[in-house]
């Protein structure tokens, strides 16, 4: 069975364009290239090569070229990287700018799905769905994980994808809300497990502490909201909102795509957060003040619940609680449960590499090609990318378990070590460092936070909606659309849950969405899915 799996998938891989390897001739190309490179090799240039890459100067860690990872990397694979490197603030700007005028890098990484679309009319990126062949890893991947239809959704008009995303076995939920528990164990309460159990506790809470808003909320710049309302789109079924807004979202019942922001699950997401506002559980604030404002409230007992995820909440909350009020407990909660049931939310494509067009011509493409599927696919490139070198920023023992060493720190892990393992070495970067199986991904979490994916990764993983890909005159047609209509279901949006608008006006508030061409645009996306459907099913 498991033959006949492999052996369709690469049929279906091979078939997806006319330009695949096979189909194209690679011999001035090989330069540098291994003759046979497999799953599980280890790369190796067989001559000295450099490639060129778009690099994320993260300020965490900015860039330094004396990083162990830079040499042993050479040592490893004879490959340099020359990094263009770009400040984190200005990366998706400057990123375009590049490709714009043809001058960008032949690797340009941390670029997340659905980003890309924007550089395919042009020409400007590799369909690099036609050279997998040249990956062995990566195909491997997505056939042992079962990651077909999640690659799907990277599909252009033409059946092609032009990402190499990173890849998760399992779903990586992070983000979901910390509550005091102190408080939770002073009123004989449990952690809530669902949204209506979260409202009872807030209403506790608020019985307890009339002085108080039980809730108040962070991450709502620039998108008011931008966590809670995007954890509980998932929750009622919807593919996002707030800071990860989706114009769309797949109803499989009727089998077919409806305007996320005019969906009756949005106007009951709505419905349970005006209720939180109405009786003085949710703090209004929530949606317009900084972070540090919310962090100054949980802070000084003015709230107890707050979004979160694994480092606000050790970095953070904790911190910050320690300062104040010293008896204080906080911990996440496991993301609540809504009318969708119980699922794990997260995608298992993280963001990843576009390859320039120009990168075909070059001597050292397929050698490039091996390279990027050992490092950011192979079980021993993720390894090394994360953990550095053995004896140096890692110990492993006799059954293989690897630890961290003593004097190396991250995410505060030792944190009285003399060197840290991002800033010193250049390991565990998140342009190289991202994806991979369960037990890699999380190597740096606390038990605490081990023990909430598990709880997560025990949940069915949220349904993966089919593709719609757009004709470019599609795109450029929609894309007129959906700023105006964004805008406009923010704006409403906030209006709703703060009372500012009354919510029997709902089907007044559609009607003004549909006068900004909400149903010319599911009529686009829904033609786009049909058509697809009919062409590549």
């Amino acid at each position: 069975m498991a033959m006949v799996v492999a052996g369709l998938l690469t049929v279906t891989l091979a078939a997806c364009g006319d330009d695949s390897p096979e189909g194209k001739d690679l011999k001035e190309n090989r330069a540098g290239a291994m003759a046979n490179y497999n799953l599980g090799d280890q790369f190796k240039a067989t001559e000295p090569v450099k490639f060129s890459m778009l690099y994320n100067n993260h300020p965490n860690y900015p860039l330094k070229n004396d990083w162990l990872f830079w040499s042993e990397l050479t040592k490893r694979t004879n490959v340099s990287i020359e990094p263009v490197a770009v400040p984190l603030s200005d990366y998706e700007s400057k990123r375009s700018l590049l490709i714009g005028a043809g001058d960008a890098p032949f690797i340009i990484p941390k670029t997340y799905p659905g980003q890309e679309d924007a550089f395919v009319s042009s020409g400007a990126i590799l369909p690099v769905s036609d050279y997998l062949d040249l990956m062995p890893n990566l195909k491997d991947k997505i056939s042992k994980w079962n990651l077909q239809s999640e690659i799907n959704t990277l599909r252009q008009a033409d059946g092609k994808y032009y990402l190499l995303p990173g890849l998760h076995e399992k779903p990586w939920q992070d983000y979901t809300l910390a509550v005091r528990t102190d408080i939770l164990d002073q009123l004989h309460l449990s952690a809530p497990k669902t949204w209506d159990e979260l409202y009872t506790v807030l209403k506790a809470m608020k019985k307890a502490y009339p002085n108080s808003y039980p809730f108040s909320d962070r991450w709502s710049k620039p998108n008011p909201g931008g966590n809670l309302l995007n954890i509980l789109a998932f929750s009622y079924g919807l593919e996002g909102a707030g800071w990860n807004f989706q114009h769309t979202s797949w109803d499989a019942n009727a089998k077919k795509f409806v305007y996320t922001g005019a969906s009756d699950p949005y106007r009951q997401m709505l419905t349970y957060l005006n209720k939180l506002v109405r009786e003085g559980l949710l703090d209004p604030e929530s949606f317009t003040q900084t972070d540090d404002q919310a962090r100054q409230k949980l802070a000084n007992g003015k709230s107890f619940v707050i979004s979160a995820n694994a480092q606000t909440l050790v970095n953070e909350n904790r911190p910050d609680l320690a300062k104040t009020i010293p008896s204080a407990k906080i911990s996440k909660i496991t993301l609540p449960i809504g009318p969708a049931g119980e699922i794990n939310p997260a995608s298992r494509l993280e963001n990843g590499i576009m390859i320039s067009k120009k990168a075909r011509d070059s001597k050292n493409f397929v050698a490039m090609m091996q390279f990027i599927d050992w490092l950011w696919y192979s079980d021993a490139g993720q390894e090394f990318a994360r953990w550095g070198v053995e004896g140096t920023t890692f110990a492993r023992d006799a059954s293989g378990k690897i630890t961290l060493a003593d004097d190396v720190n991250v995410v505060g892990l030792h944190p009285n070590a003399s060197k840290h393992l991002q800033k010193d070495f250049g390991f565990y970067n998140g342009i190289f460092a991202y994806g991979g199986r369960p037990e890699l991904v999380q190597a740096f979490f606390s038990p605490e936070e081990q023990d909430f994916q598990k709880v997560m990764n025990a949940r069915t993983p949220k349904a993966v909606p089919p593709p719609y890909p757009f004709t470019d005159e599609e795109r450029e047609q929609v894309s007129l659309w959906e700023t105006p209509l964004k805008d406009f279901v923010y704006q409403s949006t906030l209006q709703f849950i703060l009372g500012q608008r009354d919510l029997s006006q709902w089907d007044a508030y559609v009607t003004e969405l549909k006068a900004k061409n909400m149903d010319k645009y599911m009529d686009v996306v829904n033609k786009a899915y049909e058509r697809y459907q009919k062409e590549h099913s």
